[in-house]
C-alpha cells in the first residue's frame, strides 16, 4: 500500500516493521480481529541469517498456519533431524535428539525444519496480507508521545499514524523504540561478521552441518551448511569484526575470505572448484538485549528487542515467540488501553533472560577458548546444547505468563547460567597455564 503523503490514519494497533516478527505480530491480531497497519520500508532487502531452525520453532510456525509438513510439501523448507559438528582434522560428531523423548510421557517433536528464508517470508507475507493487514511501504522516522506513552509515527513522506498500540519489530540496525527510550543495551561477546552464498545441491542432507577449525588461543569461527529447500543449501562464515580486519588487511576482498575459510575443509573445495561463487552476502552484528522493552502501550519484538547469536539456531524461535506474546498482551489488554506494571515487567524479564542465557552460554562454554581447550570441542558443545534444548522444552510448555512462573522460569536459566559459569572459571587458571611458555 501507498499511503498519500501527509496523510493521517487511525487504526488498532501499528507494527513498526515487516519482518519475520513484525508479519507474525501482524498476522495474529488480525486474525483476532483488530484493524492493523505493518510499515515496512518500501524495496529494502535485509541479508537474513536463521536458515537452521532449532526444535521449538516448528510449532510457532504452524501457529501462524505453515506447519512442517506445507512447508516441506511447498518445497520452502527441508527437514531438519540432527546437527553434525566436522572438525578440519576429520573428526565428526552428532547431535541428535534422543529417540526415546518421542513417546510418553513426552511426546516431543524430534524433527524441526531448515528454510529459505526468501520463501518463507513471501509466504508468511501473502497470509499477512489476505489477514487484512494494511502494509505500508515506508519508514518511520519520528515517534510521537505523551511520556512513556506512544500517540503516534510518522513516516519519511509526512505520513502519520494513530493506534492506541505499538509494536516495534524494525529490527536490528533499526531498534526504533529502543533508541527513542534510550533503553539499556547489554552486549554479549564481540561484533561478528557473516557471509554466506548458495550453492546448488542434488540431495539434501536431513541435517545442519557446522565445520570448525578450533584453534587453541583463539575465539572461535566458524562455517555452516544448511540445506534450505532442495535444490540449493546456504553455505556460510562467522568470524569477528577483528578477524575480518585483519583479513583484509592481509590484502583479501570478501570473496577472498570466504574462499580462504572453506578450502581449509575437504568438503568445500570440490565444490568450489565446480561453481561459481555467487554474490556473497554480508552482515555485521553484535548480541545483545535492550532492558524494559515493554511499556505502557507498546511492546519491543524480534531484533530490535534482542540478538541472538546464529550459532544457537535461537533466532526464528525468538522472535516467532515474541511476536505471539506481544500479541497476546495487547488482546487481553486490549479494552484497558494500557499494560499493567505486572505484564510490562514478565514480558521485558523473559525477553532478557532467555537472550542472557544463550548468548552467555554460548560465548563462555564454545566461543570462548577456555572450556573447550579443557574438555573438547565436542564436549563444550554437549555442555552447551542440552541445557538450552532442556530450556526451550520447557518454556515451550511451561509458557510462563505471570510473575511467579517467569521468575520460576528464570531461576532455573540462572542455575544453569551459574554453572556455565563456574565451568568457566575452573577451565580459565587450566587455560592460562597451558598458554604459558614452557
Amino acid at each position: 500500500m501507498r499511503s498519500t503523503a501527509g496523510s493521517s490514519s487511525r487504526s488498532d494497533v501499528t507494527v513498526i516493521g515487516g519482518g519475520l516478527a513484525g508479519k507474525a505480530a501482524a498476522l495474529t491480531l488480525a486474525r483476532a480481529g483488530l484493524r492493523v497497519v505493518c510499515i515496512e520500508p518500501g524495496g529494502s532487502v535485509r541479508p537474513t541469517v536463521g536458515e537452521s531452525l532449532d526444535w521449538s520453532a516448528p510449532a510457532l510456525l504452524s501457529s501462524l498456519g505453515l506447519p512442517m509438513e506445507h512447508l516441506v510439501g511447498e518445497q520452502s523448507a527441508t527437514w531438519k533431524r540432527h546437527v553434525t559438528l566436522k572438525m578440519r582434522d576429520g573428526r565428526s560428531e552428532p547431535y541428535v535428539p534422543t529417540p526415546g523423548l518421542a513417546g510418553p510421557p513426552f511426546h516431543i517433536e524430534l524433527r524441526t525444519l531448515h528454510v529459505d528464508r526468501t520463501l518463507l517470508d513471501q509466504e508468511l507475507l501473502k497470509r499477512t496480507v489476505d489477514s487484512g493487514v494494511t502494509m505500508v511501504n515506508e519508514k518511520v522516522v519520528r515517534v510521537e508521545r505523551s511520556g512513556q506513552k506512544i500517540d503516534a509515527v510518522h513516516t519519511e513522506r509526512g505520513n502519520r499514524f494513530h493506534s492506541p498500540w505499538f509494536i516495534d519489530a524494525s529490527g536490528f540496525g533499526e531498534a526504533l523504540l529502543a533508541g527513542e527510550f534510550q533503553l539499556q543495551s547489554v552486549p554479549f561477546g564481540p561484533a561478528k561478521v557473516a557471509m554466506w552464498t548458495y550453492f546448488p545441491i542434488d540431495e539434501p542432507i536431513e541435517g545442519t552441518t557446522l565445520y570448525m577449525d578450533s584453534v587453541e588461543s583463539e575465539y572461535l569461527d566458524w562455517v555452516w551448511e544448511i540445506p534450505i529447500n532442495p535444490r540449493s543449501m546456504s553455505v556460510g562464515y562467522a568470524a569477528t569484526g577483528a578477524a575480518i580486519k585483519a583479513k583484509r588487511e592481509r590484502g583479501l576482498d570478501v570473496e577472498g575470505i570466504f574462499r580462504e575459510q572453506l578450502e581449509k575443509f575437504p568438503r568445500f573445495a570440490e565444490l568450489l572448484r565446480n561453481n561459481v561463487v555467487c554474490e556473497l552476502n554480508v552482515t555485521s552484528f553484535r548480541c545483545r538485549v535492550y532492558k524494559g522493552v515493554a511499556g505502557p502501550n507498546w511492546l519491543i519484538a524480534g531484533e530490535a528487542a534482542s540478538m541472538v547469536d546464529p550459532i544457537t539456531a535461537n533466532g526464528v524461535t525468538a522472535a516467532l515467540r515474541q511476536a505471539a506474546e506481544a500479541s497476546a498482551l495487547i488482546l487481553k489488554y486490549f479494552d484497558r488501553a494500557k499494560l499493567p506494571w505486572r505484564a510490562r515487567f514478565c514480558y521485558s524479564t523473559r525477553v532478557s533472560q532467555l537472550a542472557k542465557f544463550f548468548n552467555s552460554g554460548i560465548e563462555k562454554i564454545v566461543y570462548e577458548p577456555a572450556v573447550r581447550n579443557r574438555i573438547g570441542m565436542s564436549h563444550s558443545g554437549r555442555l552447551y546444547t542440552s541445557p538450552a534444548w532442556t530450556m526451550n522444552l520447557v518454556y515451550a510448555r511451561l509458557q510462563p505468563k505471570g510473575i511467579f512462573s517467569t521468575l520460576l522460569f528464570g531461576l532455573a536459566l540462572g542455575v544453569f547460567r551459574a554453572g556455565n559459569w563456574f565451568v568457566y572459571l575452573l577451565c580459565k587458571p587450566s587455560a592460562k597455564a597451558a598458554a604459558k611458555p614452557s
